[in-house]
């Protein structure tokens, strides 16, 4: 009778200790610093004439709180919400909670390559580079059965088939332009790109805005359920590198309303819910230690190399805003979404471990 006990309180173990995460969303949000995240808006910036848009009165009616933490939170109220009670953010340097880019140089190519293979090919030292040379996780995971043919990427700057080596990789990304539903688009399809193609293009052909690229990859989650999403937004770096710090922070905005839809539609969905995992990050960060620095980024900025992330979902435990001193890097990143779905990350080149802390409970 005993032994019987026993074996039943180890399968009921076993059990409780099973793979519960069986699709993942990760998203970017492109050169978002960590300033913003964790500390709300920066005063000396939304002072400046040079970089408040003459609408500082709007900056501060919208952002600003009674502290930091309810500026923050009015920035990102998702974040500061739902996030922050179940699921854990990283890179709060304040508390000593590093998050840094592994590569030297501080800009978006390298970033994104790092974030996906969890490699540094120091090779990739240009936005303009090559096809990536280098295996990344979501063509890992696209190859294993369970995963095969659900596997999509949408990015609203031009550079992620190359990034991600669409050819290469074997599933499917779309990036700024691209049009979606291939030579067979929904009516739905053919309105988004309509919509995109005839839109106000601020970035020129590099990019397109990001409302184009959520609907694409909302329209693909609801209809094609992909088992695996990554979707990368890029205002909040291409308003940062004009000066524009209302327009930063509105899309920060934007993004974090974004994630919440993407989370309530999941958490309402057969297929997703309880059973998914969100994975947050930015390709680098910007400057601070002097503020007028803070439009740019790249090796001579101070702090570009600053980053932040944050994960949710059934296999992360609830420990909000993390305050503990570590150092982690970008390039463990793709490892850790690997291991998030029960599998590991390999590859040609070296592979970076995991952020073990993400996994402790």
């Amino acid at each position: 009778m005993k032994k019987a006990v026993l074996i039943l309180f180890i399968l009921i173990s076993l059990k409780s200790q099973a793979q519960k995460t069986e699709n993942i969303i990760i998203i970017t949000t492109d050169g978002f610093r960590w300033q913003e995240v964790f500390k709300g808006i920066d005063s000396e910036i939304a002072n400046d004439k040079k970089f408040n848009q003459e609408d500082s009165a709007y900056i501060y009616k919208k952002y600003s709180g009674a502290d930091f933490k309810a500026s923050r939170q009015k920035i990102m109220p998702f974040f500061w919400s739902e996030i922050v009670s179940k699921g854990q953010i990283y890179g709060s340097r304040d508390f000593g909670n590093k998050a840094d880019v592994s590569n030297p140089y501080w800009f978006s190519y390298p970033g994104y390559s790092e974030i996906m293979t969890g490699n540094v090919d120091l090779q990739i030292n240009s936005n303009g580079y090559k096809p990536n040379p280098n295996r990344n996780v979501l063509a890992f995971l696209n190859e294993q059965p369970k995963l095969k043919g659900r596997v999509v990427a949408f990015g609203a700057w031009n550079a992620f088939d190359r990034i991600l080596n669409e050819e290469k990789s074997g599933f499917p990304v779309i990036s700024a332009f691209d049009n979606v539903g291939g030579n067979k688009p929904t009516t739905t399809q053919k309105l988004l790109n309509e919509m995109r193609n005839n839109s106000f293009k601020p970035f020129h052909e590099d990019e397109c805005l990001d409302v184009f690229t959520h609907y694409q990859a909302m329209d693909e989650l609801k209809t094609k359920k992909p088992k695996v999403l990554y979707i990368s937004y890029g205002e909040t770096d291409e308003w940062a590198h004009h000066g524009y710090y209302k327009s930063y922070l509105d899309a920060a905005n934007q993004v974090d309303k974004w994630i919440e839809e993407i989370w309530n539609f999941v958490q309402n969905d057969s297929q997703y819910k309880n059973k998914t995992t969100i994975f947050i990050t930015t390709d680098h960060g910007r400057g601070d230690k002097t503020k007028t620095q803070w439009t740019d980024h790249g090796a001579d900025v101070p702090g570009a190399s600053e980053i932040w992330f944050a994960v949710m979902g059934p296999e992360i435990a609830a420990k909000g805003e993390i305050k503990t001193e570590s150092q982690i890097y970008q390039k463990q990143f793709a490892q850790t979404i690997a291991k998030i779905l029960g599998y590991t990350f390999t590859a040609d080149h070296s592979v970076a471990g995991e952020v073990k802390e993400v996994f402790e409970k």
